[in-house]
């Protein structure tokens, strides 16, 4: 019954993510979990015990925020869609193996309810951390993400970013498991700054102020069914194109999404120069995703890089940024000999694999603010919107049509923490939606929603000063997490010496 207990609420606790935004029911469902590992410790249960609570209620709340990826598997011929509701089950149970670390180290510490409340908080942000690079990674959904709805609670990313959030959140619903066991005082201290960060009136945003850069955004509602076969490419630029604004004078970013022709553009001169010559004025800058082929000694293919391309108004290049943080299954498939023999393939079309580019470096743009690129699933690492020098925006091109509505509305919520994390608009283009501007306070300024073809045209946002997160990194939340496993081992020390 207690496992059944923790993943029922574990599932509860996965309508507090985007779009259900029921952001108090991520820290009742984790209270719950928590409060079944007090009692747990209490009768003395094993270690492997209290895993288990962790492991259930995280397979629960994983399903509901990773539901959404067995739609991909509706456009690979290669495998039959069914595999994608398990492969749901088999990454959410692998997910799950996170909470159920940080349950299992809490419960080592039996001697005290504040030791352990410490090395829960400490070991969730490590263990959250740590789960978007092994075993390939997949960082998706932290803790912290459920902020957005509570006001100023998620202007804290500035400080301490998303992982510095899931902290505050995991020590918050250790509070309500205190609640519920009685121990008032402990609850109070680790709720009452929660409620007062996330409703008290405290002026941490400011009004939206805005830049003289123009932004063209185009989303033309090209579905992963229509991306490829024959006269697929020809159709997605002319669709594109009659959707893009001409040139009027003004001086003015045309943005088309990741992969919007998917195919070598550095290698299709005559076409860069027919898009110039038709879309852009003589002070205007063409933004795409396109592909990069790596070519062996024979010319022949060997790989290819998901890449970002600036173009000038005569169609030269002028700067490329390739996707570093690539998707697992999606644009490569590790131990590719092992899982082709088996029957697998990665979800993007083609036997090559993508390879990462050098990674996150600054774009310049002529007679723009410069920019920090992030493609696609980027946008889900803070590392990945950390380019140096300090740009003035962030841009992230993606392609959400391998998504459910429920997934966009998940990755657009990444893209706003990873603006209050540097203090930096960001704007995002998808074919499908949905595509944005959102300030440097992570609001909406400017969006399309899902299934529309049209465009967002807006002016950029101006940053704000670079915050504290954007000059330390993650180097601050990691000291933080290791500060309270640290506590936590005085504490349960001197509570051993009395």
């Amino acid at each position: 019954m207690t496992y059944a207990i923790a993943f029922i609420f574990g599932i509860l606790g996965g309508f507090a993510f985007a779009p259900w935004n029921i952001a108090l029911a991520m820290p009742l469902s984790l209270g719950v979990m928590l409060f079944l590992l007090e009692r747990a410790v209490a009768a003395n249960a094993a270690r492997r015990r209290a895993f288990a609570i962790g492991w259930w209620w995280g397979l629960g709340n994983f399903l509901v925020g990773q539901f959404w990826i067995a739609e991909a598997f509706n456009f690979q011929a290669k495998m039959p869609a069914a595999l994608g509701w398990l492969a749901v089950i088999m990454l959410s149970a692998i997910m799950g193996l996170y909470p159920g670390v940080s349950a299992a180290v809490a419960s080592r510490f039996k001697r005290g309810p504040i030791a352990r409340t410490l090395a829960f908080a400490g070991m969730w942000m490590l263990a959250e951390w740590l789960r978007g690079y092994l075993f390939s990674g997949f960082g998706w959904n932290p803790l912290g993400i459920v902020s957005l709805p509570l006001g100023e609670l998620a202007q804290i990313a500035a400080l301490i970013g998303a992982l510095g959030l899931s902290g505050i959140i995991a020590l918050a619903s250790y509070g309500l498991a205190h609640l519920a066991l009685r121990r008032v005082h402990l609850a109070a201290a680790l709720i009452i700054p929660v409620i007062i960060a996330a409703f008290a009136p405290i002026p941490f945003m400011q009004p939206t102020a805005y830049t003289d850069t123009r932004l063209d955004i185009i989303q033309a509602n090209i579905g992963q069914d229509e991306k490829y076969g024959p006269g697929a490419i020809e159709g997605a630029i002319r669709r594109y194109s009659a959707l893009s604004p001409p040139p009027s004078g003004t001086p003015r970013l045309l943005i088309w999404p990741e992969a919007a022709i998917p195919d070598v553009i550095d290698e299709l001169p005559g076409l860069r120069a027919r898009l110039a010559g038709h879309l852009l004025g003589p002070d205007d800058v063409f933004i795409l995703g396109g592909l990069k082929a790596l070519r062996g000694p024979d010319g022949r293919t060997i790989a290819a890089h998901n890449s970002l391309f600036v173009l000038g108004p005569e169609g030269g290049i002028r700067d490329r940024y390739d996707k570093t943080v690539l998707v697992p299954y999606g644009e490569y498939l590790p131990a590719r000999p092992l899982l082709e023999a088996i029957g697998l393939a990665r979800l993007a079309p083609g036997a090559l694999d993508f390879v990462p580019g050098t990674g996150p470096h600054t774009l310049n743009l002529p007679g723009f603010p410069n920019v920090g690129a992030m493609i696609c699933y980027e946008a889900v690492y803070p590392e990945a919107a950390s380019s140096s020098p300090r740009p003035r925006w962030l841009l992230n091109l993606s392609n959400d049509a391998w998504f459910t509505d429920e997934g966009a509305e998940m990755h657009l919520a990444h893209a706003r923490l990873r603006a209050i994390e540097q203090g930096l608009p960001v704007a995002r283009s998808t074919p499908t939606g949905i595509s944005a501007v959102i300030d440097p306070w992570g609001r909406v300024t400017a969006a399309l929603g899902r299934g529309t073809a049209g465009r967002v045209i807006a002016q950029l946002p101006a940053p704000r000063a670079p915050t504290l997160f954007a000059r330390t990194g993650t180097a601050l939340p990691h000291g933080i997490a290791l500060m309270l496993i640290l506590a936590a081992f005085i504490l349960s020390a001197r509570q051993g010496r009395t």
